[in-house]
């Protein structure tokens, strides 16, 4: 399959183009980037040289040939190519914001008028995966969604409350330098941001309610000072009781066959690289509330190889094609 990647300058560019070498059969034969066109890819990741030797191009939509394209653009972008790539049979998977959520809970939380609007899978396989088969465009999920959502839902349709704590790695600020991911403001800090409005709070009470929850949802995100990976805790307050045995056993026949969620303790470092999501739960005495404690890689299972997972599925391929990276551990 050839596949094309829009906006394959940035981190998560850069994720798909090394996922997909280790993949059976897709290639990726379209970089795109508008400022650094007739650049060679291996410059801006240079990881990857000897792996590919693409150089950017900044072709028009109408011009694109692929099987499958990525797009690796920031919201609102994604929407002005998403219908012409469509209306060329090309396959889609998105990585922005622009298809995650109804059209006007998104022109609400991003605050502008979404012009190319159409209905989409949510792209988290391990609770949607009959609604991505076959599609041809797939919204792929954020990243502090997938592992919020990922910990708490064998328990959100029983919860009362569920608070959300996640603590990121700095790429997923973007590959963009600013202000907030500056060396002098992360290394040797720990800091809270949007404490209580951050844009994907809106996908998780969307999951939550599409898993049955009458729960409020609350979300606080941290920025650790590492470069890849999130920690969620998830705390789920119960109005009945429940045993630590009982919450096992339903994680264990909740998740049961699915590949990449691991019920193990999780840890950034036990993920890294990986697709892999790890979970682990422990009940307070008393019963009333449940600590779900996730662990991703925000640039893997939180954006890129989740992607690749999806286009898996709506291609008929196993899911773990191109996905057998094994985390990096130490």
């Amino acid at each position: 399959m050839e596949i094309a990647i829009i906006g394959a300058s940035g981190f998560t560019g850069g994720e798909l183009i090394r996922l997909c070498a280790g993949h059976s059969s897709a290639e990726v034969t379209c970089a795109t980037s508008r400022k650094l066109e007739g650049t060679g890819v291996a410059v801006t990741h240079p990881h990857l040289r000897g792996i590919t030797e693409l150089r950017y191009t900044n072709p028009e939509t109408g011009d694109i040939d692929a099987d499958v394209a990525f797009l690796a653009v920031p919201h609102t972008a994604a929407m002005q190519y998403a219908g012409g790539l469509l209306e060329r049979g090309i396959k889609v998977i998105d990585l922005s914001a622009d298809y995650r959520l109804p059209k006007d809970i998104f022109e609400t939380v991003y605050g502008v008028t979404h012009t190319h609007y159409f209905e989409a899978p949510y792209g988290l396989p391990e609770l949607h995966r009959e609604e991505i088969r076959g599609a041809q465009f797939v919204s792929n999920p954020g990243c502090f969604p997938t592992g919020a959502t990922l910990a708490a839902a064998p328990l959100a349709a029983r919860a009362a409350t569920i608070i959300y704590d996640s603590k990121t790695g700095v790429s997923g600020a973007g590959v963009n330098p600013s202000a907030t991911n500056h060396f002098c403001h992360v290394h040797d800090n720990l800091t809270a941001y949007k404490w209580t409005a951050h844009r994907h709070l809106a996908e998780m009470k969307m999951e939550a309610g599409r898993l049955g929850s009458a729960a409020s949802v609350h979300f606080t995100p941290h920025l650790l000072p590492v470069n890849r990976g999130i920690l969620t805790t998830a705390h789920i307050l119960l109005d009945d009781p429940i045993t630590q045995d009982e919450a096992e056993a339903l994680y264990r026949d909740f998740y049961a066959g699915e590949h990449f969620i691991r019920l193990q303790s999780p840890s950034l470092a036990g993920v890294r690289g990986s697709n892999f999501c790890d979970v682990a739960i422990e009940v307070e005495a008393g019963g009333r509330r449940v600590v779900a404690v996730s662990a991703i890689d925000n640039l893997v299972k939180g954006a890129s190889g989740q992607a690749l997972q999806n286009m898996n599925i709506i291609c008929g391929l196993p899911e773990t094609d191109g996905l057998g990276v094994v985390p990096l551990l130490p």
